[in-house]
């Protein structure tokens, strides 16, 4: 396909694949459970949830219900109807859109008995609503606390148009291994313990347990239960960059975002960049602008921070984001334009090379990472990729 926006996100779907196999692989006694929630963490859901159930993934996790229709919708054109749906956030008005997932057999979660009420509303016996209820562990988000618990138990028991085919809950420490993380994890998995036997003292006998992500799938065995919960693992991410890095993992990158510079031009020593001219060029510098920005995605605290790689025919190069970030585009500098005899230097690059905020470096050689990235904008990994715009074209590769 011929995009006409000067950027665009690079999706492996190679590389998908080989993590999806690997998480199968260092989890192969449980269930796998594909995450392809925010769009596929910015990598589009439909084609990343295709790719899955070719890759083998038997079911397909995705938090908004307006989301879980439209993947439905591309994995029964793909032939794969037999792979089952989850998806867990329900507006409260949302009686409508939910009916639709019910009837189409997307699998639901509740929380509250207010929930249980609206989703037994939705259903009806000849076709129940498949219901994993939420017990709040310890991440005091969605879910019922453990003496809530057993009202949402018989709440959901109450309802003829119900049946509960799961509890879950979500860890909060798994990633971390200080001595209050790995206390936080056993505390909640004693929480969680504690509810399914709840639920099966209730007379519930058949339910898949699901506690657990990415970090539990690679690092935490006794925490795999049923169904382990592949996200960020699948995109070729750490959890935690500093208990193991995605290359010691295996893992390989998914996206590559690449941009085409979009101007080559020369600014004197003491020329400010961007708004509030927070960097200033320390000698006559060469100055690339690439076509991306906030408006895209693009943080603003890579500004002064982050790294880039451009590639001008056989040559490569790092490049420093300089000045502020702007909606639609930045600027990196290049390198000087002078040599230390004040002789004039000819650019490194020129307008159309391809400039690669991040990606796979075994594509991209000596590119930047995500977590390089996350690292310049003190944030984590799963944001970068995330919040990536839908105004840039992702090409499936």
């Amino acid at each position: 396909m011929v995009y006409s926006y000067p950027a665009r996100a690079l999706i492996d779907i190679s590389a998908l694949t080989h993590n999806a196999k690997l998480l199968m692989q260092k989890a192969p006694q449980t269930r796998h459970l594909g995450i392809v929630k925010a769009d596929a963490y910015g990598h589009g859901h439909a084609s990343i949830a295709v790719a899955l159930a070719r890759a083998g993934y038997q079911a397909i996790g995705v938090a908004q219900i307006e989301e879980a229709l439209t993947v439905r919708d591309a994995l029964d054109l793909a032939g794969f109807s037999d792979v089952t749906l989850f998806s867990w956030v329900i507006p409260a008005d949302g009686t409508l859109v939910a009916t639709e997932a019910i009837e189409r057999g997307i699998e639901v979660a509740a929380s509250t008995a207010v929930q249980v009420a609206m989703l037994a509303d939705c259903a009806n016996p000849q076709n129940p609503a498949r219901l994993h209820l939420k017990i709040d562990t310890g991440m005091s988000r969605a879910g019922a606390t453990l003496e809530e618990f057993p009202a949402l138990v018989e709440a959901a028991l109450a309802s003829d148009s119900l049946k509960i085919v799961g509890i879950w809950s979500h860890l909060s420490h798994a990633d971390e291994f200080s001595e209050g993380g790995v206390e936080a994890t056993a505390m909640q998995k004693e929480v969680f313990e504690a509810g399914c036997k709840l639920l099966s003292e209730a007379g519930v006998t058949d339910f898949i347990r699901h506690l657990g992500a990415t970090s539990v799938t690679l690092w935490h065995p006794e925490l795999r239960y049923d169904m382990v919960r592949d996200g960020i693992g699948l995109y070729g991410l750490t959890p935690n960059p500093a208990v193991a890095t995605s290359a010691e993992l295996g893992l390989m990158p998914v996206m590559n975002l690449v941009a085409n510079l979009m101007q080559v031009k020369r600014v004197v020593a003491g020329a400010t960049v961007s708004y509030g001219g927070t960097w200033k060029a320390p000698t006559d510098r060469w100055l690339g602008l690439v076509p991306l920005g906030y408006g895209d995605g693009v943080p603003r605290h890579a500004s002064n921070a982050a790294e880039v790689s451009v590639y001008s025919g056989q040559r490569q190069l790092r490049a420093k984001v300089v000045g502020r970030v702007c909606m639609d585009q930045f600027m990196i500098d290049l390198g000087p334009a002078v040599d230390e005899n004040g002789q004039a230097l000819p650019p490194p690059a020129v307008a159309g090379d391809a400039t690669v905020l991040f990606g796979n470096p075994l594509k991209f050689p000596n590119c930047p990472s995500v977590d390089d990235w996350a690292k310049a904008c003190n944030t984590i990994n799963y944001e970068i990729v995330t919040r990536l715009g839908s105004r840039v074209p992702r090409e499936y590769v």
